[in-house]
Protein backbone atom coordinates (compact mmCIF):
# COMPACT_ATOMS: atom_id res chain seq x y z
CA UNK A 1 0.00 0.00 0.00
CA UNK A 2 1.17 3.52 -0.78
CA UNK A 3 2.36 5.51 2.22
CA UNK A 4 -0.12 8.35 2.71
CA UNK A 5 2.02 10.13 5.29
CA UNK A 6 3.60 13.40 4.21
CA UNK A 7 7.10 13.03 2.80
CA UNK A 8 10.00 15.27 3.83
CA UNK A 9 9.68 17.12 0.51
CA UNK A 10 5.98 17.72 1.12
CA UNK A 11 6.65 18.99 4.63
CA UNK A 12 9.33 21.37 3.32
CA UNK A 13 6.86 22.65 0.72
CA UNK A 14 4.23 23.10 3.42
CA UNK A 15 6.64 25.09 5.57
CA UNK A 16 7.53 27.43 2.71
CA UNK A 17 3.91 28.08 1.79
CA UNK A 18 2.86 28.50 5.43
CA UNK A 19 5.65 30.98 6.13
CA UNK A 20 4.64 33.09 3.13
CA UNK A 21 0.95 33.01 4.04
CA UNK A 22 1.67 33.85 7.67
CA UNK A 23 3.49 36.98 6.53
CA UNK A 24 1.18 37.98 3.67
CA UNK A 25 -2.30 36.62 4.40
CA UNK A 26 -3.03 37.49 8.01
CA UNK A 27 -6.67 37.48 9.19
CA UNK A 28 -6.60 41.26 9.54
CA UNK A 29 -5.38 41.77 5.98
CA UNK A 30 -7.91 39.24 4.73
CA UNK A 31 -10.85 40.92 6.47
CA UNK A 32 -9.80 44.28 5.07
CA UNK A 33 -9.34 43.03 1.50
CA UNK A 34 -12.62 41.17 1.01
CA UNK A 35 -14.62 44.36 1.36
CA UNK A 36 -12.61 46.30 -1.24
CA UNK A 37 -12.92 46.43 -5.03
CA UNK A 38 -9.87 44.12 -5.29
CA UNK A 39 -10.82 40.99 -3.34
CA UNK A 40 -8.03 38.91 -4.88
CA UNK A 41 -4.50 39.41 -3.59
CA UNK A 42 -2.69 39.32 -6.93
CA UNK A 43 0.63 40.34 -5.39
CA UNK A 44 0.48 37.29 -3.14
CA UNK A 45 -0.58 35.19 -6.11
CA UNK A 46 2.45 36.30 -8.16
CA UNK A 47 4.73 35.42 -5.28
CA UNK A 48 3.13 32.01 -4.86
CA UNK A 49 2.95 31.25 -8.57
CA UNK A 50 6.27 32.59 -9.80
CA UNK A 51 8.66 33.00 -6.88
CA UNK A 52 7.59 29.94 -4.90
CA UNK A 53 6.82 27.91 -8.06
CA UNK A 54 3.37 26.75 -6.97
CA UNK A 55 1.86 27.31 -10.43
CA UNK A 56 4.21 24.84 -12.08
CA UNK A 57 4.20 22.04 -9.51
CA UNK A 58 2.42 19.48 -11.70
CA UNK A 59 3.83 20.71 -15.03
CA UNK A 60 6.66 18.56 -16.48
CA UNK A 61 10.18 19.93 -16.17
CA UNK A 62 10.65 20.04 -19.94
CA UNK A 63 7.80 22.56 -20.10
CA UNK A 64 9.19 24.78 -17.36
CA UNK A 65 7.47 23.17 -14.39
CA UNK A 66 8.71 21.12 -11.45
CA UNK A 67 7.44 17.68 -12.43
CA UNK A 68 5.75 17.07 -9.08
CA UNK A 69 2.48 15.21 -8.53
CA UNK A 70 -1.00 15.82 -7.16
CA UNK A 71 0.32 15.03 -3.68
CA UNK A 72 2.42 18.19 -3.65
CA UNK A 73 -0.41 20.24 -5.15
CA UNK A 74 -2.66 18.91 -2.38
CA UNK A 75 -0.26 20.16 0.30
CA UNK A 76 -0.48 23.67 -1.15
CA UNK A 77 -4.30 23.41 -1.33
CA UNK A 78 -4.38 22.41 2.33
CA UNK A 79 -2.30 25.41 3.38
CA UNK A 80 -4.38 27.79 1.27
CA UNK A 81 -7.48 26.36 2.93
CA UNK A 82 -6.01 27.11 6.36
CA UNK A 83 -6.04 30.83 5.57
CA UNK A 84 -8.72 30.93 2.82
CA UNK A 85 -6.20 32.88 0.75
CA UNK A 86 -7.88 35.01 -1.95
CA UNK A 87 -5.81 33.67 -4.87
CA UNK A 88 -6.92 31.87 -8.08
CA UNK A 89 -5.23 28.58 -7.22
CA UNK A 90 -8.22 26.31 -7.91
CA UNK A 91 -9.11 27.88 -11.24
CA UNK A 92 -5.59 28.21 -12.62
CA UNK A 93 -3.29 25.59 -11.08
CA UNK A 94 -5.83 22.83 -10.57
CA UNK A 95 -8.57 23.10 -13.21
CA UNK A 96 -7.06 24.95 -16.18
CA UNK A 97 -3.56 23.48 -15.94
CA UNK A 98 -4.80 19.92 -15.44
CA UNK A 99 -7.05 20.20 -18.50
CA UNK A 100 -4.15 21.42 -20.63
CA UNK A 101 -1.84 18.69 -19.31
CA UNK A 102 -4.21 16.12 -20.82
CA UNK A 103 -4.62 18.06 -24.08
CA UNK A 104 -2.47 17.76 -27.18
CA UNK A 105 1.06 18.44 -25.95
CA UNK A 106 2.21 20.25 -29.09
CA UNK A 107 -0.79 22.58 -29.02
CA UNK A 108 -0.69 23.29 -25.28
CA UNK A 109 3.03 23.31 -24.42
CA UNK A 110 3.48 27.07 -24.81
CA UNK A 111 0.44 27.81 -22.65
CA UNK A 112 1.56 25.33 -19.99
CA UNK A 113 4.98 26.96 -19.86
CA UNK A 114 3.44 30.39 -19.27
CA UNK A 115 1.03 29.05 -16.64
CA UNK A 116 3.90 27.25 -14.87
CA UNK A 117 6.00 30.42 -14.83
CA UNK A 118 3.17 32.48 -13.41
CA UNK A 119 3.04 34.61 -16.56
CA UNK A 120 -0.57 33.62 -17.16
CA UNK A 121 -3.50 32.93 -14.85
CA UNK A 122 -6.06 30.50 -16.21
CA UNK A 123 -9.61 29.36 -15.59
CA UNK A 124 -11.58 26.38 -16.87
CA UNK A 125 -14.85 27.63 -18.34
CA UNK A 126 -17.26 25.22 -16.65
CA UNK A 127 -19.75 26.00 -13.88
CA UNK A 128 -18.13 25.53 -10.48
CA UNK A 129 -20.97 23.18 -9.51
CA UNK A 130 -20.09 20.68 -12.29
CA UNK A 131 -19.64 17.19 -10.87
CA UNK A 132 -17.11 14.78 -12.41
CA UNK A 133 -18.75 12.15 -14.55
CA UNK A 134 -21.60 14.43 -15.63
CA UNK A 135 -20.61 14.47 -19.28
CA UNK A 136 -19.00 16.96 -21.61
CA UNK A 137 -20.28 20.56 -21.15
CA UNK A 138 -22.48 21.75 -24.01
CA UNK A 139 -22.96 25.46 -23.23
CA UNK A 140 -20.48 26.73 -25.84
CA UNK A 141 -20.72 26.03 -29.57
CA UNK A 142 -18.10 26.20 -32.31
CA UNK A 143 -19.14 28.47 -35.18
CA UNK A 144 -18.45 27.68 -38.82
CA UNK A 145 -15.43 30.00 -38.82
CA UNK A 146 -13.90 28.29 -35.76
CA UNK A 147 -14.88 30.97 -33.26
CA UNK A 148 -16.78 30.22 -30.05
CA UNK A 149 -20.21 31.42 -28.97
CA UNK A 150 -22.06 30.70 -25.74
CA UNK A 151 -22.40 31.52 -22.07
CA UNK A 152 -20.94 29.69 -19.09
CA UNK A 153 -22.13 30.73 -15.65
CA UNK A 154 -20.45 30.63 -12.24
CA UNK A 155 -16.87 30.04 -13.41
CA UNK A 156 -14.32 30.00 -10.59
CA UNK A 157 -11.56 32.63 -10.72
CA UNK A 158 -12.55 33.82 -14.20
CA UNK A 159 -12.56 37.47 -13.19
CA UNK A 160 -8.76 37.50 -12.79
CA UNK A 161 -7.92 34.98 -15.52
CA UNK A 162 -5.98 35.94 -18.62
CA UNK A 163 -6.54 32.57 -20.29
CA UNK A 164 -9.82 30.67 -20.54
CA UNK A 165 -9.78 26.95 -21.27
CA UNK A 166 -13.16 26.36 -22.88
CA UNK A 167 -14.92 23.05 -23.64
CA UNK A 168 -17.07 23.49 -26.75
CA UNK A 169 -19.03 21.33 -29.18
CA UNK A 170 -19.10 21.72 -32.95
CA UNK A 171 -19.75 19.80 -36.19
CA UNK A 172 -16.60 17.75 -35.55
CA UNK A 173 -17.63 16.83 -32.01
CA UNK A 174 -16.29 17.97 -28.66
CA UNK A 175 -13.18 20.09 -28.41
CA UNK A 176 -11.10 21.96 -25.86
CA UNK A 177 -10.09 25.49 -26.79
CA UNK A 178 -7.78 28.19 -25.45
CA UNK A 179 -9.30 31.68 -25.50
CA UNK A 180 -7.79 34.96 -24.37
CA UNK A 181 -9.92 36.34 -21.57
CA UNK A 182 -9.94 39.72 -23.27
CA UNK A 183 -11.96 38.16 -26.11
CA UNK A 184 -14.78 37.25 -23.69
CA UNK A 185 -17.15 39.26 -21.54
CA UNK A 186 -16.49 38.29 -17.93
CA UNK A 187 -18.93 39.56 -15.31
CA UNK A 188 -18.11 38.91 -11.67
CA UNK A 189 -21.10 37.77 -9.62
CA UNK A 190 -22.07 38.40 -6.02
CA UNK A 191 -20.74 35.31 -4.32
CA UNK A 192 -21.34 33.76 -0.92
CA UNK A 193 -17.61 33.04 -0.72
CA UNK A 194 -15.87 36.40 -0.48
CA UNK A 195 -12.42 34.85 -0.93
CA UNK A 196 -13.07 32.88 -4.14
CA UNK A 197 -15.09 34.79 -6.70
CA UNK A 198 -17.16 33.38 -9.53
CA UNK A 199 -18.17 35.02 -12.80
CA UNK A 200 -20.31 34.58 -15.89
CA UNK A 201 -18.34 34.17 -19.11
CA UNK A 202 -19.97 35.17 -22.40
CA UNK A 203 -18.32 34.32 -25.71
CA UNK A 204 -19.55 35.98 -28.90
CA UNK A 205 -17.57 34.72 -31.88
CA UNK A 206 -14.44 34.69 -29.73
CA UNK A 207 -11.21 33.65 -31.49
CA UNK A 208 -9.99 30.33 -30.13
CA UNK A 209 -7.15 27.84 -30.47
CA UNK A 210 -7.98 24.14 -30.50
CA UNK A 211 -5.85 22.22 -27.99
CA UNK A 212 -7.71 18.89 -27.89
CA UNK A 213 -10.51 17.25 -29.83
CA UNK A 214 -12.78 14.23 -29.66
CA UNK A 215 -12.22 11.77 -26.85
CA UNK A 216 -9.04 13.51 -25.79
CA UNK A 217 -11.02 16.69 -25.07
CA UNK A 218 -13.64 14.74 -23.12
CA UNK A 219 -10.92 12.99 -21.10
CA UNK A 220 -9.10 16.29 -20.42
CA UNK A 221 -12.22 17.93 -18.97
CA UNK A 222 -13.03 14.87 -16.88
CA UNK A 223 -9.46 14.74 -15.59
CA UNK A 224 -9.62 18.41 -14.59
CA UNK A 225 -12.93 17.94 -12.77
CA UNK A 226 -11.62 14.90 -10.89
CA UNK A 227 -8.47 16.79 -9.93
CA UNK A 228 -10.52 19.76 -8.80
CA UNK A 229 -12.87 17.71 -6.63
CA UNK A 230 -10.06 15.57 -5.24
CA UNK A 231 -7.79 18.47 -4.34
CA UNK A 232 -10.69 20.48 -2.96
CA UNK A 233 -10.82 17.79 -0.26
CA UNK A 234 -7.35 18.92 0.88
CA UNK A 235 -8.55 22.51 1.03
CA UNK A 236 -11.41 21.30 3.22
CA UNK A 237 -8.85 19.67 5.52
CA UNK A 238 -7.16 23.06 5.87
CA UNK A 239 -10.46 24.72 6.74
CA UNK A 240 -11.20 22.05 9.34
CA UNK A 241 -7.74 22.30 10.86
CA UNK A 242 -7.98 26.08 11.18
CA UNK A 243 -11.42 25.84 12.77
CA UNK A 244 -10.22 23.34 15.38
CA UNK A 245 -6.89 25.04 16.13
CA UNK A 246 -8.33 28.53 16.48
CA UNK A 247 -11.28 27.37 18.54
CA UNK A 248 -9.05 25.48 20.97
CA UNK A 249 -6.80 28.53 21.28
CA UNK A 250 -9.77 30.80 21.95
CA UNK A 251 -11.38 28.52 24.53
CA UNK A 252 -8.09 28.15 26.41
CA UNK A 253 -7.83 31.91 26.77
CA UNK A 254 -11.43 32.73 27.67
CA UNK A 255 -12.42 32.34 31.32
CA UNK A 256 -15.76 31.85 33.04
CA UNK A 257 -16.27 31.08 36.72
CA UNK A 258 -12.52 31.37 37.21
CA UNK A 259 -11.51 28.64 34.79
CA UNK A 260 -10.83 28.35 31.03
CA UNK A 261 -14.00 27.76 29.02
CA UNK A 262 -12.20 24.96 27.21
CA UNK A 263 -12.10 22.99 30.45
CA UNK A 264 -15.85 22.42 30.49
CA UNK A 265 -16.64 18.81 29.66
CA UNK A 266 -19.37 19.48 27.11
CA UNK A 267 -17.04 21.69 25.08
CA UNK A 268 -14.21 19.17 25.39
CA UNK A 269 -16.47 16.57 23.79
CA UNK A 270 -17.31 18.85 20.89
CA UNK A 271 -13.64 19.58 20.29
CA UNK A 272 -12.79 15.89 20.49
CA UNK A 273 -15.41 15.18 17.83
CA UNK A 274 -13.86 17.86 15.62
CA UNK A 275 -10.43 16.30 16.05
CA UNK A 276 -11.78 12.90 15.04
CA UNK A 277 -13.40 14.46 11.98
CA UNK A 278 -10.11 16.13 11.06
CA UNK A 279 -8.25 12.82 11.16
CA UNK A 280 -10.89 11.18 8.96
CA UNK A 281 -10.89 14.10 6.51
CA UNK A 282 -7.11 14.09 6.20
CA UNK A 283 -7.05 10.36 5.48
CA UNK A 284 -9.68 10.73 2.76
CA UNK A 285 -7.93 13.73 1.20
CA UNK A 286 -4.52 12.05 1.22
CA UNK A 287 -5.94 8.96 -0.45
CA UNK A 288 -7.59 11.11 -3.13
CA UNK A 289 -4.36 13.02 -3.77
CA UNK A 290 -2.33 9.82 -3.94
CA UNK A 291 -4.84 8.25 -6.32
CA UNK A 292 -4.66 11.31 -8.57
CA UNK A 293 -0.87 11.08 -8.50
CA UNK A 294 -0.82 7.38 -9.37
CA UNK A 295 -3.86 7.23 -11.62
CA UNK A 296 -5.48 4.40 -9.67
CA UNK A 297 -9.07 4.31 -8.35
CA UNK A 298 -9.32 8.02 -9.10
CA UNK A 299 -13.09 8.35 -9.43
CA UNK A 300 -13.79 6.29 -6.31
CA UNK A 301 -11.17 8.07 -4.18
CA UNK A 302 -12.36 11.51 -5.29
CA UNK A 303 -16.02 10.82 -4.58
CA UNK A 304 -15.25 9.25 -1.20
CA UNK A 305 -13.20 12.32 -0.25
CA UNK A 306 -15.83 14.84 -1.33
CA UNK A 307 -18.74 12.93 0.19
CA UNK A 308 -16.88 12.86 3.51
CA UNK A 309 -14.86 16.06 3.68
CA UNK A 310 -17.41 18.63 2.50
CA UNK A 311 -19.80 18.16 5.44
CA UNK A 312 -16.89 17.87 7.86
CA UNK A 313 -15.51 21.28 6.82
CA UNK A 314 -18.95 22.89 7.10
CA UNK A 315 -19.54 21.40 10.55
CA UNK A 316 -16.09 22.47 11.76
CA UNK A 317 -16.63 26.04 10.57
CA UNK A 318 -20.09 26.15 12.17
CA UNK A 319 -18.61 24.95 15.46
CA UNK A 320 -15.91 27.60 15.25
CA UNK A 321 -18.51 30.33 14.86
CA UNK A 322 -20.62 29.04 17.74
CA UNK A 323 -17.79 28.29 20.14
CA UNK A 324 -16.24 31.70 19.59
CA UNK A 325 -19.40 33.15 21.13
CA UNK A 326 -20.44 36.71 20.35
CA UNK A 327 -17.28 37.68 18.44
CA UNK A 328 -17.64 34.62 16.21
CA UNK A 329 -20.97 35.91 14.95
CA UNK A 330 -19.51 39.19 13.68
CA UNK A 331 -17.57 40.21 10.58
CA UNK A 332 -14.78 41.45 12.84
CA UNK A 333 -13.64 37.84 13.19
CA UNK A 334 -12.54 35.75 10.18
CA UNK A 335 -14.65 32.73 11.19
CA UNK A 336 -17.45 33.76 8.82
CA UNK A 337 -15.04 33.65 5.87
CA UNK A 338 -14.20 30.03 6.66
CA UNK A 339 -17.86 29.11 7.00
CA UNK A 340 -18.64 30.72 3.65
CA UNK A 341 -15.71 28.99 1.95
CA UNK A 342 -16.77 25.66 3.47
CA UNK A 343 -20.37 26.11 2.29
CA UNK A 344 -19.24 27.15 -1.19
CA UNK A 345 -16.86 24.18 -1.36
CA UNK A 346 -19.73 21.89 -0.39
CA UNK A 347 -21.50 22.94 -3.60
CA UNK A 348 -18.38 23.06 -5.77
CA UNK A 349 -17.59 20.24 -8.21
CA UNK A 350 -20.45 18.12 -6.93
CA UNK A 351 -22.36 18.13 -3.65
CA UNK A 352 -21.83 15.28 -1.16
CA UNK A 353 -25.12 13.77 -2.32
CA UNK A 354 -24.04 13.83 -5.97
CA UNK A 355 -20.76 12.17 -5.06
CA UNK A 356 -22.51 9.48 -3.02
CA UNK A 357 -24.77 8.77 -5.99
CA UNK A 358 -21.75 8.63 -8.28
CA UNK A 359 -19.91 6.38 -5.86
CA UNK A 360 -22.86 3.98 -5.71
CA UNK A 361 -22.62 3.46 -9.45
CA UNK A 362 -18.85 3.06 -9.35
CA UNK A 363 -19.01 0.26 -6.77
CA UNK A 364 -22.19 -1.37 -8.16
CA UNK A 365 -24.25 -0.49 -5.11
CA UNK A 366 -27.98 -0.91 -5.81
CA UNK A 367 -30.11 2.20 -5.47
Amino acid sequence: MTDLLYTDIEEDLRASVRDLLTDSASPTALLTRVETTEPYDLKLWRTLAADLGVAGLAVPEELGGHGASAREVAVVAEELGRCVAPVPFLGSVVLATTALLDADREASSELLGKLAAGELTGALAVPLSTVPGSGFPAAVKVDADGTLTGKVGVVADASVAELLVVPASGPDGPGLYAVEASAATVTELISLDLTRRVADVVLDKAPARLVASGEQAVAAVESALNAGAGLLASEQVGITEWALTETVRYLKGRYQFGRPVGGFQSLKHRLADLYTDLVIARAAARYAADSLANGTDVAIAVSVAQARNAPIAVHAAEEAVQLHGGIGMTWEHPAHLYLKRAKADELALGTPGRHRARLAGLVDLPA
